[in-house]
């Protein structure tokens, strides 16, 4: 008698091994076979909606999507030295004796502080940009605070404030910013006012959901020693679950701060004041070395403020948060 004959199931064994393996090169062949009739049916909607787009477009898209980059050669200055010249307000000689018009009428955009003194156009509507981002982290974080402690799971005082709370915040980044400031504007006139209640009401949506759910991951054993003592909601939430949660809620606050600088740029165009204004007219009127010079300075300020908030940042949080743990 052999070991196969008292053990059966040995002979069984690589039978089984062959049907497992069968199976599963069976359903992997059915699955790329689906994946396969979708992607086919996926590029037959999409193909068939381009084609009915394009014959109710009186533009006819297929047909103009060779001139689609057509309009960055009107953007492309005559003479280069004229962004240069756009930047900082210089005279340019395409403009002498008012040729050219608007074009290259630079130094009429001169803001003037003292005497001889002045600071160039472009400048100071990227001041203001900065200006409007800034007042709108500023509001943004004042009131994010607060709403973090009441929606947070750990602290909130009651259910009911918790689940209000953050439907609020809900409501609050629910639209772009772009539409509130095209409703603000609407109701308060164009300017950077509209830009600022509309970026700073976003941000204190999208900055509340982050504070909260820091909140929530924080150390609970302060709490309960101030529990413990008698402490008041307002002293808990002051000397125990303050302190974890600033360091995070200033990195958020400084990100924050970034995007709202980009935003701002993009309200701006809408009638929200700053730079993106301007660059709207420039680019619409094809004056090619004011846009160029807007883009440049554009580009250059928000690297300067990336660089400038990630170096704050580590400074707050501490080195040790933005390297590899292994």
């Amino acid at each position: 008698m052999t070991i196969a004959d008292t053990h059966p199931n040995m002979q069984s064994a690589p039978q089984s091994a062959k049907e497992i393996g069968d199976a599963w090169s069976k359903m992997v062949a059915k699955r790329r076979l689906y994946t396969g009739i979708g992607l086919v049916i996926l590029l037959v909607a999409f193909v068939s909606s381009v084609r009915f787009a394009d014959e109710s477009n009186a533009g006819h898209f297929f047909e103009r999507l060779p001139h689609l980059f057509d309009f960055l050669s009107w953007l492309i200055p005559k003479d280069w030295s004229d962004v240069y010249r756009a930047l900082f307000d210089l005279p340019s000689p395409n403009g002498a004796n008012g040729a050219g018009g608007e074009e290259f009428n630079f130094p009429l955009g001169r803001v003037y502080v003292w005497g001889d003194f002045y600071i160039p156009e472009y400048f100071e509507l990227m001041i203001i940009t900065i200006n409007v981002a800034l007042v709108s982290t500023i509001i943004g974080f004042v009131f994010a605070v607060p709403m973090a402690f009441f929606a947070a799971r750990n602290m909130s005082p009651s259910n009911p404030i918790r689940l209000v709370t953050k439907r609020i915040m809900e409501f609050l980044r629910a639209f772009p910013e772009i539409v509130i400031a095209g409703l603000f504007s609407a109701i308060l006139s164009i300017g950077p006012i509209a830009a600022i209640i509309a970026v700073g009401l976003h941000t204190i949506g999208a900055l509340g959901k982050l504070f909260y759910e820091v909140v929530e991951n924080i150390d609970m054993k302060s709490d309960e020693g101030m529990r413990a003592v008698g402490a008041s909601w307002t002293e808990r939430v002051r000397f125990a679950a303050l302190p974890q949660v600033m360091p995070n809620f200033a990195s958020y606050a400084l990100l924050r701060l970034e995007i709202n600088v980009r935003a701002s740029t993009i309200i701006g165009a809408v009638g929200g004041g700053g730079i993106g204004e301007e660059l709207k007219l420039s680019i619409s009127r094809g004056f090619g070395a004011k846009t160029m010079a807007l883009v440049l300075l554009l580009f250059v300020t928000i690297i300067a403020v990336d660089q400038f908030s990630a170096w704050l940042r580590r400074r707050l949080v501490g080195e040790h948060a933005f390297l590899l743990q292994h």
